[in-house]
């Protein structure tokens, strides 16, 4: 990706805070990062690290309240997405840019037929008349593989399986065209044979349309597959970014290494113990003064313990890594 090019999304600072009985707790603490037209950027970590409140902060739709963004700026095509009114961001949500929630089941509404869902999305944005949605949602259909989109479009959610949901998802989010996808575990709840269609096919959607993608998932070998860049996430900061071929072979932050380490391999026929970081993910309202990672890291020092390790650009490399001992 060209770095001297202007990025289509600069995210700087972001803070997003819930606040509940037990006082505030920061989901996402101060993370910047870029991402270029055309390019697919995975953020990983293990569940509550922040990913998922990062995509729905792109979409103005964090939960309000308990949820507020505390701070930063997201700026998306030269324009700040912070403070805008919720008829300013409807304006954008779903027509510049989209997302694929997790689970389709909760995200379509049971009681509507795909067709007239479609349809909403695509004559809000698109200013089409009833007969032309329907047009335009049928070719949708048939381009995300649902077969027959003629009679599945007259189909409830709950007449559909889960992969067919999942790819009527993905065509509404397509639909409009929008420069940026942001797609939250799209494959979580399908059997492995339909995630790796349903892969392929956001995969060569996204060639077709140009568009860049922010794939949150907590599976690195969606990872490894289909994006060029990767920012790790823990406790609400990022750690590490760096080029997915380089994360692979060489992670730097002790918690990639972790991360990377625990995939199940097969080894031989002998069954191995699986590798595991060692301790527990910290409190949010009770976070640690300096690196959040430090009790769970074999390499932690002094520093550590007291002042929080900037993400800093690694000599030699195009990484970047929030460690004062890296790999």
């Amino acid at each position: 990706m060209n770095a001297g090019s202007n990025p289509l999304l600069r995210v700087r600072d972001l803070t997003v805070e819930f606040r509940t009985e037990q006082g505030a707790a920061r989901a996402v603490d101060g993370i910047s990062f870029d991402l270029h037209a055309g390019e697919t950027l995975a953020l990983v970590g293990e569940s509550g690290c922040g990913k998922t409140v990062t995509g729905l902060s792109l979409l103005g739709l964090v939960p309000s309240p308990p949820g507020r963004v505390a701070g930063g700026h997201i700026e998306f095509m030269g324009k700040d997405l912070v403070g805008l009114s919720d008829a300013q961001m409807r304006a954008i949500r779903g027509h510049d840019i989209s997302m694929i929630f997790q689970e389709p089941m909760t995200a379509l509404n049971p009681v509507f037929r795909v067709g007239s869902q479609m349809g909403d999305v695509l004559r809000l944005h698109q200013g089409l008349s009833r007969r032309q949605a329907r047009t335009a949602a049928i070719e949708m259909l048939a381009k995300v593989g649902i077969p027959e989109p003629q009679q599945r479009i007259d189909s409830y959610p709950h007449e559909l399986s889960g992969g067919m949901r999942q790819r009527v998802m993905i065509a509404m989010a397509l639909s409009c065209g929008p420069q940026l996808l942001v797609a939250d575990e799209p494959t979580t709840a399908l059997d492995v044979t339909t995630q790796a269609q349903v892969l392929e096919q956001i995969a060569k959607l996204q060639k077709e349309f140009g568009m860049a993608m922010i794939l949150i998932t907590h599976d690195l070998g969606v990872v490894a597959e289909i994006c060029q860049r990767a920012l790790v996430m823990y406790c609400g900061r990022i750690v590490e970014d760096s080029p997915v071929t380089e994360l692979f072979a060489t992670p730097r932050h002790p918690y990639t290494a972790g991360l990377l380490a625990s995939i199940p391999r097969l080894r031989s026929e002998r069954v191995a113990e699986l590798p595991v970081i060692p301790g527990m993910v910290p409190d949010l309202f009770h976070l640690p003064a300096g690196c959040s990672f430090a009790d769970r890291c074999v390499k932690v020092q002094a520093e550590c313990r007291t002042t929080p390790p900037p993400l800093r650009q690694l000599r030699d490399t195009q990484s970047k890594v929030a460690c004062y001992e890296p790999n």
